[in-house]
């Protein structure tokens, strides 16, 4: 199988670069949420007020479908204190998180560029991010399998680090 390029995960000085660019209250919640929690794009694009048990600090993300063929089982994710700072006061004047997917992507990108990030950002990369900082952190992948919402434990494994077969990014 041909080797397919992904980009990986923030450095350390990237997050602290990209954490310190945003210009927007928007901008801040869509990239602490994203860096804070691994929720996919499209979890954070249909979070309503009914999601978010802040009694709890949990983000429900109800069971269905992402994409053809790929199931979304529902669980629940942890909300670090940031996070929850940030979308109480947001869900307390607003029932749903009204951006498209690619509203997002366009914001994160943005973001990427005015921290000088050289490659480009995205929410997926702020995914993998938070991955392979939850790996590094000692959380064992079967958890954090679970915690992103992955079918399988490889593809988690793959979210933390390529396999050894792969040719370096």
């Amino acid at each position: 199988m041909p080797y397919k390029y992904k980009r990986e995960a923030l450095t350390p000085d990237e997050v602290t670069r990209l954490v310190n660019a945003y210009q927007s209250p928007l901008e801040k919640i869509i990239v602490w949420t994203l860096l804070d929690t691994g929720l996919r794009v499209s979890e954070l694009s249909g979070l309503t007020r009914e999601h978010i048990d802040f009694q709890r600090g949990e983000i429900v993300i109800a069971a269905g479908q992402v994409a053809p063929g790929e199931k979304l089982g529902g669980r629940a994710v942890p909300m670090t204190a940031r996070v929850r700072g940030l979308l109480e006061p947001y869900f307390a004047i607003n029932e749903r998180f009204d951006y498209s997917t690619r509203q997002m992507e366009r914001i994160v990108r943005k973001v990427g560029v005015a921290a000088g990030i050289r490659d480009p950002v995205s929410p997926q990369v702020l995914r993998r991010t938070f991955a392979r900082d939850a790996f590094e952190r000692g959380m064992f992948l079967p958890t954090l399998q679970k915690l992103l919402g992955h079918d399988s434990l490889s593809t988690t494994a793959n979210f933390v680090g390529p396999p050894a077969d792969e040719p370096p990014g």
